[in-house]
């Protein structure tokens, strides 16, 4: 989780949507940074660009509490009412995988609230909150884009630093300048205007954040660095490196060594993310075809070899709509290579390989 200011907005926007509209009247705020650069004399504030922006946005005015004591009763029954919400439906702390998932569970308990009376009220939480709905100014045609945009550059590792943290995408970047749009949850990756790689959020500073599908046309060239990998231990834990992967993988140590076996993995592997160019998550692919290719790739070569060609063929519409987007010199001199049985996937898609 963050408290920038990508979050700050990024939670107007989710509020305004589930209220269904605009307050008319001002918004009290602290005099925090994501909207307050400078505290001037009395309430004169000197503002946040793109705070300005998003106000402006959505038509609403800001209203400042004085710093320090004197302003600490001026958002009283605010921070009161947080407390208590807090208190009924966050205590003991919910345990989510998601921003989302937690965002669903608070709705549901603010929806729970409705029938609520406060104090010695006639009428509900629900049954005033009907009336000052239609109160609210609606919502603008488009929402305001929240999210933080930067340039980096990708490095030698495939990966790039966003905010202390380090996030991979496609090798075949590597040297490039992408665009990224940071939000409070997500970070998404975009070359042009194709997105290339989208990740969840780190928390912290300092963390690595590798999808091994971003590393598969690296490992088409050098399929030993597989079990190192910092990428496969990612994978595992994600459960995107499946039980199928490991079946194939220790089938094909088992019957040819570690090292051609590893290495039959890392090719294979590499060339399903070269026929999807990048546009379908290749290890999903191998893991669904994995469970037969590992049987076949021990007890009947030629029977595992016309496998692999139909699960390669099958996604050739993908690569064919998207061609020259690995980093191969700029062609496909890649796919000319050998693999460990002598055959490359040119050879394989032209019938001049055994099938």
């Amino acid at each position: 989780m963050t408290q920038g200011q990508e979050a700050f907005l990024e939670g107007h926007v989710h509020a305004f949507e589930r209220l269904g509209g605009i307050p008319v009247d001002k918004v009290r705020y602290d005099n925090l940074n994501s909207a307050v650069k400078q505290v001037l004399f009395g309430r004169s504030r000197q503002e946040n660009e793109r705070w300005v922006a998003f106000r402006s946005h959505y038509g609403f005015e800001a209203w400042y509490c004085q710093p320090g004591h004197e302003g600490s009763h001026e958002k009283g029954g605010v921070e009161g009412e947080g407390g208590r919400f807090r208190r009924n439906h966050c205590v003991p702390m919910p345990v989510v995988d998601s921003i989302e998932e937690l965002n669903a569970l608070l709705e549901a308990a603010d929806d729970a609230d409705d029938a609520r009376r406060i104090s010695n009220r006639v009428t509900s939480v629900g049954h005033d909150w009907a009336f000052e709905k239609t109160l609210l100014r609606p919502l603008p045609a488009e929402p305001f884009d929240t999210a933080l945009t930067m340039a980096p550059r990708v490095d030698r590792y495939a990966q790039i630093m966003v905010r202390c943290n380090q996030y991979s995408v496609p090798a075949r970047f590597i040297g490039h300048r992408l665009r990224v749009k940071l939000s409070a949850s997500a970070v998404t990756v975009y070359d042009r205007n194709s997105v290339v790689a989208r990740h969840q959020r780190a928390i912290g500073k300092g963390a690595k954040v590798l999808d091994l599908d971003h590393y598969l046309e690296i490992l088409y060239r050098k399929p030993g660095a597989l079990p190192g990998a910092t990428a496969l231990v990612q994978a595992r834990a994600a459960k995107k490196f499946t039980a199928e992967h490991d079946a194939f993988w220790a089938a094909a140590r088992k019957a040819h060594g570690d090292a051609a076996g590893t290495r039959a993995l890392g090719y294979f592997a590499g060339i399903a993310y070269l026929i999807l160019a990048g546009n379908q998550p290749a290890m999903a692919l191998w893991a669904a075809a994995s469970p037969r290719l590992a049987q076949l790739f021990v007890s009947d070569r030629a029977g595992y070899r016309r496998l692999a060609r139909r699960t390669w063929l099958a996604a050739l519409p993908a690569r064919e709509r998207a061609p020259n987007r690995f980093m191969f010199d700029g062609d496909f001199r890649g796919l000319s290579a050998p693999g460990p049985f002598g055959w490359s996937f040119r050879d394989v898609e032209a019938g001049r390989a055994e099938p």
